[in-house]
């Protein structure tokens, strides 16, 4: 059992939308402290987004965080002089990390476009259950179903 964290920092929500998810997602795309640009490539995705779906950038959104997060990934653990891949559970923090972070990786991995389009793609992508981030997501849950076996080594 993992103890209590004390003084975990509190994301206050974005300006737009007064939501901490997309706060914390324009913190995760942010370089160099240069937080206006990450606003703009944010909000001008959900723009595109509303252009070319007519939906809300904020409901494709929510849609995609939750289509590409993982529900078990696995985690290296060394027993007796062999190492195990162990699938393990993962929490809420981490499922929100990690599918911002494909997608955010997915959408900096194309070329020639400017990126507010390139987030919008993805984004449109993940909220229709394809597209890069959901691929990942789907090779991390293959990976810990097929080392089901090991997982009596949790504890």
């Amino acid at each position: 059992m993992r103890r209590p964290v004390k003084n975990r920092h509190v994301v206050k929500g974005d300006s737009h939308y007064d939501d901490k998810d997309i706060s914390k997602f324009i913190n995760y795309i942010m370089l160099n402290g240069k937080k206006t640009v990450a606003q703009k490539i944010v909000y001008g995705a959900f723009d595109i987004i509303k252009n070319k779906t007519g939906k809300e950038g904020v409901e494709i959104f929510n849609e995609a965080i939750k289509n590409t997060s993982p529900v078990v990934e696995v985690k290296s653990k060394r027993i007796g002089g062999s190492n195990y891949q162990i699938p393990v559970e993962v929490r809420d923090t981490r499922r929100f990390l990690l599918s911002s972070r494909w997608i955010i990786q997915a959408a900096k991995s194309g070329k020639g476009k400017p990126m507010q389009e390139k987030l919008a793609e993805e984004l449109i992508l993940a909220a229709n259950n394809e597209g890069t981030a959901v691929k990942k997501k789907e090779d991390v849950h293959k990976m810990a179903e097929s080392n089901k076996a090991f997982a009596h080594f949790a504890r």
